[in-house]
């Protein structure tokens, strides 16, 4: 039996490794550590292994001894450390009492303390190996499975491991165990890499609208008839409705009656007014989605149907009438419920027209409300747009080409804004104003170099419902209000006009406040969705091209980099530039590799011509 008091020189238990007992100072133990130095503890903080006396606690091994064979003959039984060492070893000594009690911390085979011991009954330990067995047998599985996934070498029945990874790459979880047993970051970004890396996903695969919590798809649902309410019939006129090829939400539409302007917009507020299952799908979405691989609706199919401009006839339409003074002033506003026979144009289509009536017309209009719209400081500069499809899993990309019908276009509906606020004002009617400080200071340079240095001192635009001046446009009050099929604030505002002009009941500001509060958030998260999925499929449009070979133009010098914008692919990054360099350079831009994670593309850039 050893002691149950430690004296000196005992082997002793202290958490969890063998200690020496030095001295016993009144109510306080002297141990010296295995690992050096010694330590003042309370007797009840160890455990007697062995009486001594010990002379070095180094080296106490006395091999594997024959414990199975001692635990089969205890099998049930109590039995203390010294009969365990005995039976075991032959002998009860310091080394074999520490290598019998590491057989007792296993667990497996027996229990308890020192002095009082037992032999686990062979059931339990049946059990216990087959738990172990198990356990490591997972842990194998489960180093094969990282050992796997860190090399990119996922193979079949893996992909339900990786389902972890995907969360967080798609922003629905912040944290990975994979990623973390890998010593990998637990970011989105890294679990997409690692997707990409053992072909879970492919470069088509954009998590960006996920991470921003966008719909995953556009909205369904049933659209009320319209009303039998009287309407304005304008269908003696000729409306133009004027788009890209292809678009499939026309929405706003114009028309020339003699000196009279009228943009038609579609009639959305007849069949979603206020709390109704349209306006609340509507305000929970905030607008429609646009991404590369199609678009996800803020209202149901059937809306468009019945609601697009030209898609019936006759169609519904808030047609919003004013004239253009010589001084490009709008007169004589004036917003009704109207029925109009809308035909329908491509931008290229309307531009061979550009010289004809109704057009040419429209055109020296919207010259005279421009110019006054510049005479009060408007802001206009152009940078490189495209359009990015993804068709039939390839990335094309079409440059927006700078048309006279796409500036008409343009114009007239900033006309139907500032018309739309003009209105509201009149009529103290609260309804959702757009307004925009001024630029933060000058811009520098010319050209892109201009545009680039503007841009990046430009405000941004917020929504109000009380109006102030918006800068960017040079107008003293504005509302975005044709685009009610796809953007909340317009629908909003066409719920207030219809209200307002049909004898209805309008909200009051305090209730609409509460009515969009939020949306200008979801708007936001939207649109950041657009601008990542974009930048994602240029990047796969570049993988998918991979020798590609461009210009680009240095609108940045800072350091070693600059930031170069690719025309062609309205493209912003940045490249490590030759040592002369300068902002306003063109430079040939050679593709060296795509980091689409963090979607970042890598070029080499000499100067054109070098």
């Amino acid at each position: 039996m050893t002691p149950s008091s430690p004296t000196p020189g005992n082997l002793v238990l202290y958490k969890q490794q063998p200690a020496r007992v030095q001295d016993v100072d009144g109510d306080k133990v002297v141990l010296q550590l295995a690992e050096g130095g010694t330590k003042r503890v309370r007797p009840k903080d160890v455990a007697v292994l062995h009486p001594g006396p010990v002379a070095d606690i180094r080296g106490l091994d006395a091999g594997a001894g024959e414990i199975e064979e001692a635990w089969e003959a205890f099998a049930g039984e109590s039995l203390n450390l010294a009969d365990l060492a005995e039976l075991a070893y032959g002998e009860f000594t310091p080394a074999t009492a520490w290598s019998s009690w590491r057989a007792v911390a296993d667990g497996l085979l027996f229990e308890g303390e020192p002095d009082a011991l037992v032999a686990r009954d062979p059931d339990t330990v049946a059990a216990e190996r087959e738990r172990r067995e198990t356990k490591a047998k997972a842990a194998a599985e489960r180093k094969a499975l990282l050992e796997r996934l860190g090399a990119g070498r996922m193979e079949p029945g893996d992909e339900a491991e990786l389902a972890e990874v995907e969360r967080l790459a798609l922003g629905t979880s912040r944290t990975s165990f994979i990623l973390r047993e890998l010593g990998r970051e637990e970011t989105a970004e890294e679990a997409h890499r690692l997707l990409l890396e053992n072909g879970y996903w492919d470069h088509l695969a954009n998590p960006h609208p996920a991470r921003q919590d966008a719909p995953a798809a556009g909205a369904e649902g049933e659209v009320p008839d319209l009303a039998g309410e009287e309407r304005q019939d304008l269908t003696h006129l000729d409306a133009w409705a004027i788009d890209d090829a292809g678009n499939t939400d026309p929405d706003d539409a114009v028309s020339l009656d003699g000196d009279r302007i009228w943009v038609h917009v579609a009639d959305v507020g007849a069949v979603a007014p206020p709390e109704s299952p349209l306006d609340e799908e509507a305000r929970e979405r905030g607008a429609t989605l646009y991404l590369p691989d199609g678009m996800r609706t803020m209202l149901p199919p059937a809306a468009v149907e019945r609601l697009g401009l030209g898609l019936t006839d006759p169609s519904p339409a808030l047609s919003v009438g004013f004239r253009v003074e010589e001084d490009g002033e709008l007169a004589d506003i004036e917003v009704v419920p109207s029925w109009v026979r809308v035909t329908r144009l491509s931008y290229e289509e309307a531009d061979g027209r550009m010289a004809e009536d109704p057009l040419a017309a429209l055109a020296q209009a919207a010259d005279r409300f421009r110019d006054r719209r510049h005479a009060n400081g408007a802001v206009a500069f152009q940078l490189p747009e495209v359009v990015v499809r993804l068709v039939e899993g390839e990335v094309v990309i079409r440059s927006i080409q700078e048309l006279a019908s796409r500036r008409l276009v343009t114009e007239l509906m900033v006309m139907a804004g500032h018309a739309v606020a003009r209105f509201a004002q009149a009529e103290d009617l609260a309804i959702p104003f757009a307004t925009q400080e001024p630029p933060k200071g000058e811009a520098e340079g010319e050209g892109l170099l201009w545009a680039y240095s503007l841009r990046r001192l430009m405000r941004p635009s917020r929504v109000q419902l009380s109006p102030e001046p918006h800068s960017g446009l040079g107008l003293h009050a504005y509302a975005q209000a044709t685009s009610p099929l796809r953007r909340y604030h317009d629908l909003v505002a066409h719920q207030q006009l219809r209200a307002h002009i049909t004898g209805g009941r309008p909200a009051d500001r305090e209730t609409l406040d509460q009515r969009i509060a939020g949306v200008g958030e979801r708007v936001r998260a939207l649109r950041r969705s657009e601008r990542l999925s974009n930048q994602h499929y240029k990047l796969v449009y570049l993988l998918q091209r991979g020798e590609w070979q461009g210009e680009g133009v240095v609108v940045e010098r800072q350091g070693p980099k600059g930031r170069v914008l690719v025309p062609e692919l309205a493209l912003e990054t940045n490249v490590t530039l030759p040592k002369t360099t300068e902002p306003g350079a063109v430079v040939t831009l050679q593709l060296l590799g795509v980091d689409l994670p963090a979607l970042e593309p890598r070029f080499r850039a000499e100067e054109a011509g070098g």
